[in-house]
């Protein structure tokens, strides 16, 4: 805009001196003044049309610098935009894989405590029907100390000689351990009784018929040694001399044999002890 209101003032200039030139009423002074005027001018014009161009080079270089430099900028910012996308691609993918894991996690979780649930009611179940059982068995067990009261008591409130044949039909029904316990408390009860030598010799036949031959012998021995004149004694002799042979004893055998024949030689007993010590010759 500068450069063309120059070029204007420059035209009226020319046009000025024209017309005077044209109209003779210019003096050569003037003109020469004009001229140099003109040539001023002209400078100033070159001057700043010089000027001009630089800034408009400097402004295009300029612009065209800022340019790069924004279109830098920009590419800068796509390739970090770009790359937060796949960043933002890249978390999301993590996030879906955590959330499966957290799923997974929490089925695991469950499943131990579902487990354990099972696992309770299970237990909880079975310790219901032990108590039961329990239950069952305190009541079986006070039926059966009840039931055993009270036979001991009716066992009690039976005569000598009821209990006496009680223990030895059990013997000979086969169970020489139950009739040997209920012997035992018939002796205990009724040391005295002319029955207890018989007592004593059945109790010595249930260990012989078990093969413990010295509770035999010790059990018949009671019936020599306290009852040496009841029915029972000589056949508790032949058994006790029979019960040393078994165990191996001889000698034993041998004495109690003689002893038997020699207190009571007219006895089956005797005869059979004669058979036996010919026989250990």
């Amino acid at each position: 805009m500068e450069g063309a209101g120059i070029m204007r003032i420059s035209g009226k200039c020319f046009t000025a001196i024209i017309l005077l030139l044209l109209a003779g009423c210019a003096s050569r002074g003037d003109v020469e003044v004009m001229q140099h005027d003109v040539d001023e001018l002209k400078t100033r014009y070159f001057t700043l049309e010089k000027d001009f161009g630089g800034l408009k080079s400097e402004t295009r270089e300029g612009m065209d610098k800022t340019l790069k430099e924004y279109q830098r900028e920009i590419e800068s910012l796509r390739k970090g935009a770009a790359d937060l996308q796949a960043s933002l691609e890249s978390a999301r993918v993590d996030m879906q894989v955590m959330e499966g894991k957290v799923d997974d996690a929490n089925l695991q979780a469950k499943k131990p405590s579902d487990d354990i649930s099972l696992l309770r009611e299970d237990l909880e179940h079975r310790l219901a029907a032990l108590e039961g059982k329990i239950a069952n068995l305190e009541k079986n067990s006070d039926d059966l100390n009840k039931k055993f009261t009270d036979a001991s008591t009716k066992q009690a409130e039976i005569s000598p000689e009821v209990l006496y044949q009680q223990g030895l039909d059990i013997i000979k029904g086969g169970d020489t351990q139950k009739g040997r316990e209920i012997l035992t408390k018939f002796v205990d009860r009724y040391p005295n009784h002319d029955l207890a030598a018989n007592a004593f010799y059945w109790i010595g036949e249930t260990h012989y018929s078990e093969k413990s031959y010295d509770q035999a012998i010790l059990a018949f021995e009671k019936v020599i040694k306290n009852y040496p004149g009841k029915e029972k004694a000589p056949a508790a002799m032949l058994k006790q001399a029979m019960a040393f042979k078994a165990l191996g004893d001889g000698k034993s055998a041998r004495y109690v044999f003689g002893k038997l024949i020699e207190n009571f030689p007219r006895s089956a007993e005797a005869a059979t002890a004669k058979s036996k010590l010919k026989e250990m010759k």
